[in-house]
């Protein structure tokens, strides 16, 4: 640098340095101000010694599994908040509420979210309790990787799994699982006798999607409710959950719609969807004008009705999701709704979390880790037993042969006895307990 601009740089510091003090003296004697610094003068002085060993007490960020939850607390985990189509950073909708009584509910279980689920490390017998709010898979997309996928790590309780009724029988919860089941048939027959089998149970509740404000689940202190709601034909509900005088409401997808408004007054964390600005539907997604004005508008909820809906509600928090949120649309989204909108907002992202007490709300990022494997059982694993197959083959209604290789599939074998067995003489010896070679019986 050139002495000469040296001297410029230097000249225009100064001048810099007396515009901020000039603004701050000149500022002394507006009360908002000197209260500001007075406030955060107080906050510095009261700041504890921060320790070259120990950890702090207080984060910004949330470590899964490193903090207790309160007895009068309510915890939200993002697990999945993008659009229709899934990506890395975002999978589709799935939102985990865990309560200081030590239930946990997972609402919606979009395509991608198992992954999310799995980050967080929690024992899957307390991931048993899913509520889906309509029949899209990127809102029940990833139900069959939780029901499979957590059966194998560690559930050994049936997955529960609450959901609405259709127009028609073909259209409801109960016939879209049943036949999810009947698509995993191979799936759960081949594992029958290899693993614990208590996971591979599904237990369906279907209720009425009609029903306005209704109980679908009375227990241990939780209410939750649900209430119709507006979103590609007859048969998408929202919910509402309510323990301890603290109130957790989920839309899912809908439309804005009345039934909303009545049932998510006075509650603390409303989460509702929020559609990607219409301009950037053309954009991004390439969409027609005439597509991005319909599904940006009428089928979800614009920016602008989001705002509109949450200025009726008033809750503590209003949570935007299912856009996908980038440098170059998040402002987009934001702006929009604070034209209708100016209370308390949080733009959805996936892993963002919020602790929630009467006195606050906290929201936060979860630090995660990718390559995880099963988590802590929450109950003692159970052996497979010599007549599994022989159970599930009567309780099918199928013969005992369909579960055994065919003489033509064994006559692919390749023998590798002599690297097999040695792999049970060091299991036997490891646990002191005799394990047969297949091969001997």
């Amino acid at each position: 640098m050139s002495r000469k601009s040296s001297t410029q740089f230097g000249v225009l510091g100064l001048v810099a340095i007396g515009f901020l003090v000039g603004y701050l003296v000149a500022s002394s004697d507006q009360p908002m101000v000197s209260e500001a610094i007075a406030a955060a003068d107080d906050d510095l002085n009261q700041e504890p010694e921060v320790s070259p060993t120990k950890a702090r007490p207080s984060r910004e960020t949330y470590y899964p599994n490193t903090e207790d939850l309160a007895p009068d607390e309510m915890r939200v985990v993002a697990c999945g908040t993008g659009m229709p189509t899934t990506r890395a950073f975002q999978a589709a909708a799935c939102f985990l509420v865990e309560l200081g009584n030590g239930d946990k509910f997972l609402f919606d279980c979009g395509s991608g979210a198992a992954e999310r689920i799995s980050s967080l490390q929690i024992p899957y017998n307390y991931l048993n309790k899913v509520f889906i709010g309509h029949l899209h898979t990127d809102h029940f997309g990833s139900l069959h990787d939780l029901f499979i996928g957590g059966a194998l790590m560690g559930r050994n309780v049936p997955l529960q799994v609450w959901g609405p009724s259709g127009p028609t029988e073909e259209l409801g919860t109960a016939y879209a699982l049943d036949h999810m089941r009947k698509m995993l048939a191979w799936d759960i027959a081949c594992r029958v006798g290899n693993v614990d089998p208590r996971g591979y149970r599904l237990e369906v509740e279907e209720f009425d999607y009609k029903g306005e404000n209704a109980v679908i689940y009375e227990e241990n202190g939780v209410t939750i409710r649900s209430f119709p709601a507006i979103h590609g034909i007859d048969g998408s509900v929202s919910f509402s959950l309510e323990w301890n005088g603290l109130k957790f409401v989920f839309g899912s997808d809908t439309y804005p719609n009345k039934w909303f408004v009545d049932y998510a007054q006075d509650a603390d964390l409303v989460i509702h969807e929020c559609f990607i600005a219409v301009p950037d539907l053309v954009a991004k997604m390439r969409f027609t004008p005439e597509s991005a004005l319909q599904v940006g508008t009428q089928v979800h909820t614009a920016p602008e009705a989001f705002g509109k809906v949450m200025s009726q509600v008033k809750p503590r928090m209003a949570v935007a999701y299912h856009f996908f949120k980038d440098f170059d649309t998040a402002a987009a989204v934001h702006d929009r709704i604070r034209k209708t909108y100016d209370g308390p907002l949080s733009l959805a992202e996936d892993f963002m979390v919020w602790n929630v007490t009467k006195d606050e709300i906290k929201t936060r990022m979860a630090v995660t880790e990718e390559h995880t494997w099963a988590p802590p059982l929450a109950s003692p694993a159970q052996a497979p037993r010599a007549d599994d197959k022989q159970r599930y083959a009567k309780m099918k209604g199928i013969p005992i042969e369909s579960l055994e290789f065919s003489d033509f599939t064994k006559s692919g074998y390749l023998d590798v006895d002599d690297v097999l067995r040695p792999i049970y003489e060091e299991a036997s010896e490891a646990v002191g307990k005799k394990f047969a070679y297949p091969g001997d019986k």
